[in-house]
């Protein structure tokens, strides 16, 4: 169990990185569209790898074959629509703030629900509003600093990148149930999501030119720790817990260590300014909601188990 949650801590560490280095490539210039683009252009050849030497990229491409417009639009909504709003939103708040805000995601996740032809569980729901008050505190407690306009400018693209992101990914997990694991269907995503990178790329490129060689080793950086190391590290902690759902909530609710991590990594190596105390019981209700939806979704999976 320890092994288990030291690999969920390191993954939250790893996700972090997103929010502080997106942030730092922000201050220093680099446009949002090349730290878009560049994370997943980077962690191509890195999924590849590891499938190619598993022998698994061909089942992948099989089953993209077999439903080729699914693949695309679904892709593209998960890892395209969900990655350039959120990079956008990198451009007007701390890393903290953005980290924080993003958790909207789990409330969006539970609204989403009735898509799949179920009801929105009541107690997830509940949670979610209690996340969705941590968040409203925050924002509040920045009101002093940022105008109305920058506040929708954090906001409005965070609830797009939070509703296409859960969306998009359900979608795909019912498209390919079965037939691929999970990191065969986050690279078949990335493959189907290339053009929508090489456009921004392209367009990044008409309107800032190439990126500096810091934007560079920096989206690297992301790729490799974010959506590399944080995804086999989080996949690591709950297959090892995978049989026992008590521990696997305990292990998911980890997660909730990505806000903590940003807040602290922006303070330290941006200079983010830290939280006031209002924006601190922000914090800590968001962080506390994350972790006891994590241990009702868990319940309900054991429950139905149990039916």
């Amino acid at each position: 169990m320890k092994k288990a949650i030291a690999f969920g801590i390191a993954a939250s560490c790893m996700f972090a990185t997103t929010f502080v280095l997106n942030r730092s490539m922000n201050v220093s210039g680099g446009h949002y569209l090349w730290s878009a683009s560049l994370r997943y252009l980077f962690a191509f050849p890195l999924f590849f790898a590891v499938l190619h030497r598993k022998k698994e990229t061909a089942a992948v491409y099989e089953d993209i074959k077999s439903n080729p417009r699914a693949w695309m639009l679904w892709s593209t909504v998960g890892f395209g629509v969900f990655y350039v709003f959120l990079s956008f939103a990198s451009n007007f708040g701390e890393s903290w703030l953005v980290a924080a805000s993003w958790q909207i995601t789990i409330v969006m996740g539970v609204l989403l629900t009735p898509l799949w032809g179920k009801p929105i569980p009541k107690k997830n729901l509940i949670m979610s509003c209690v996340i969705l008050s941590g968040v409203v505190l925050l924002q509040f407690q920045n009101a002093h600093g940022i105008d109305i306009k920058q506040m929708f400018l954090i906001l409005v693209p965070i609830i797009i990148a939070a509703t296409a992101y859960p969306l998009g990914n359900r979608k795909m997990m019912v498209l390919c149930s079965g037939r691929l694991n999970t990191m065969q269907r986050i690279y078949g995503m990335i493959v189907c999501s290339l053009p929508v990178w090489i456009t921004t790329a392209i367009a990044a490129f008409i309107l800032s030119g190439p990126p500096s060689v810091s934007q560079m080793v920096q989206s690297a950086m992301v790729a490799i720790f974010c959506a590399f190391l944080g995804t086999i590290f989080f996949f690591r902690a709950t297959n090892l817990v995978r049989d026992d759902m008590r521990k696997l909530a305990i292990v998911e609710a980890t997660q909730s260590g990505e806000v903590v991590f940003t807040l602290i990594f922006g303070v330290l190596l941006l200079g983010d300014a830290p939280p006031s105390i209002r924006g601190i019981a922000g914090l800590v209700i968001i962080v506390g909601g994350m972790i006891v939806n994590s241990l009702i979704s868990v319940s309900r999976k054991k429950e139905k188990a149990a039916e």
